[in-house]
């Protein structure tokens, strides 16, 4: 195969490509409905039906009494004119057929009615045609990709070309060259608009999924401090294990080499999770923590309640305490969640609600401890705050942490209480063995 054969080939193939792909852009009948403005809403459909009616009121008496048509051709083919902008609105692509269809109608209709009496009119676009026409293309190129519009451009120039440069009438006002770069700016009207309508909705996706990542960020680093804060709680329990473990044989008289192994065996194992747990601790430190927070600080429990009530009354915000039911030692994680629940409860009170006044509420129940902290309403508008808004988000994670709940809301107006519950079942009751040998 020669050189020139090679070229003709590739040639052929790029225009076939072009032909399927100008089939698959403009020969569809999709439905793409305009959506309706944001803050206009329905009334850019109001005005193109408007728009429609008066291309019908006008189109039709211009050609039946300056054009000489009859009624019939004549409504068909202002009638198909004012469809096409309607049809428009949700099939934009038919809608553009259609009032290429009808120019085309209109034109042959006129151009057979200027020969026989050689009347002077506008040709091949007729005013009616010339509106309907670029109201299509409007509506197309909001809805269809620039490629589409052009192409759809493009063969409304070949259109007004053949009819007006290549066939041609007799006498007769021409109209391409006004369609011609009015349908253009028309395109390029509509295809800023729908790339700006683009934009803005992708900039809203974006948004979204900031603000997810945001808060998927915040929820990783609020366990991640959890999970720091707990270190010296599971290492307590690592350590009396291992303590356990280790004196055990002493307090049985001649153990056995098997029940010595076993002990060994149960330290080295409590010793080795011990090194893990604060060698991945560390890194937590290194990469979370704060910029001078102590990593070897022992973590609060709620005896350390009263200081913290002290701070923030010093602070300038009014605060009582309640406890209700038997107070009694609890789990230290949940000692540790609870105080740091009412932490994060006081300081939104400070940030949001200035003036205002905080109760709290510690209910001691045999399933557990419930934590309440109600705040009355501000008195002064709170100032601009700096934080993340996900304390929310941490006390949350705490409770749930538990296997227990936490709700918080409006209260009392314009107040605002956080409930937290957490479960921490009382040990049962131990007593002498009755006398009988029955429980």
């Amino acid at each position: 195969m020669s050189r020139l054969d090679r070229v003709v080939d590739k040639g052929a193939e790029l225009v076939r490509r072009w032909l399927g792909g100008l089939r698959d852009d403009l020969w569809t009948a999709r439905t793409d409905p305009l959506p309706p403005s944001t803050w206009l809403r329905w009334l850019p459909h109001g005005i193109v039906c408007l728009a429609a009616f008066g291309v019908l009121a006008g189109g039709l008496p211009q050609l039946q009494e300056n054009a000489g048509l009859a009624f019939g051709p004549a409504f068909l083919v202002a009638v198909s004119q004012a469809g096409a902008m309607v049809c428009a609105l949700r099939r934009p692509v038919p809608a553009w057929w259609l009032s290429m269809a009808a120019t085309l109608v209109g034109a042959v209709l006129l151009h057979r009615r200027m020969i026989a009496d050689e009347t002077t009119f506008t040709w091949p676009w007729t005013a009616s045609g010339i509106v309907a026409h670029l109201f299509v293309l409007l509506l197309l190129a909001l809805r269809v990709p620039t490629r589409v519009s052009v192409e759809a451009w493009g063969l409304t120039f070949l259109l007004t070309y053949l009819l007006q440069g290549v066939w041609g009438a007799v006498s007769y006002q021409p109209t391409g060259q006004v369609l011609v770069p009015l349908s253009a700016v028309v395109v390029i009207l509509g295809t800023a608009l729908r790339g700006r309508r683009e934009a803005r909705a992708e900039l809203g996706r974006q948004t979204t999924l900031t603000a997810e990542e945001r808060a998927r960020r915040t929820l990783l680093e609020e366990r991640s401090r959890i999970a720091r804060e707990l270190h010296d709680v599971v290492a307590h329990h690592m350590s009396v294990i291992s303590i356990q473990a280790q004196v055990a044989p002493h307090l049985v008289q001649d153990p056995s080499d098997e029940l010595k192994e076993n002990l060994a065996g149960i330290r080295q194992n409590a010793v080795e999770a011990l090194t893990e747990l604060r060698r991945v601790l560390d890194v937590l430190r290194s990469e979370h923590a704060a910029p001078g927070e102590r990593s070897d600080a022992p973590q609060p429990t709620l005896d350390r309640l009263a200081p913290l009530v002290e701070n923030t009354r010093a602070a300038g915000l009014t605060v009582t305490t309640e406890i209700t039911g038997e107070r009694r030692p609890l789990p230290p994680g949940v000692e540790l969640s609870a105080y740091r629940i009412v932490q994060e409860a006081l300081s939104n009170v400070l940030r949001h609600a200035p003036g205002a006044t905080a109760h709290i509420t510690l209910a001691y129940d045999p399933r557990g401890l419930r934590v309440t902290v109600v705040n009355t309403g501000p008195t002064r508008e709170a100032p601009p705050s700096a934080g993340a808004g996900h304390g929310l988000l941490g006390m949350r994670e705490r409770a749930v942490m538990l296997g227990g709940t936490l709700t918080a809301g409006p209260w009392a107006g314009k107040g605002y209480k956080v409930d937290a519950r957490l479960p921490a079942p009382a040990p049962p009751a131990t007593g002498p063995a009755p006398q009988d040998g029955t429980a």
